[in-house]
């Protein structure tokens, strides 16, 4: 079981996770998303390799057009 805090919120999952993962998890997968990992930019090229552990925090930006 892991804790990640995702814009502010505790969440909590039963297994260590991608941001690849946690995007699909949340329905966010072929939405343009922006991902900050404890304060770093993730580029969406590396969402699929980089695993999350135990405490980290996301802020996840989810762009929304209009017009």
């Amino acid at each position: 079981m892991i804790t990640l805090s995702i814009n502010g919120q505790q969440r909590q999952f039963s297994a260590p996770l991608s941001i690849s993962e946690l995007l699909h998890e949340l329905e966010l997968t072929g939405k343009r998303v922006a991902v900050e990992l404890n304060g770093e930019i993730v580029p969406r090229s590396k969402h699929a390799e980089v695993s999350l552990s135990d405490a980290d925090q996301l802020e996840i930006v989810v762009a929304v057009g209009g017009g």
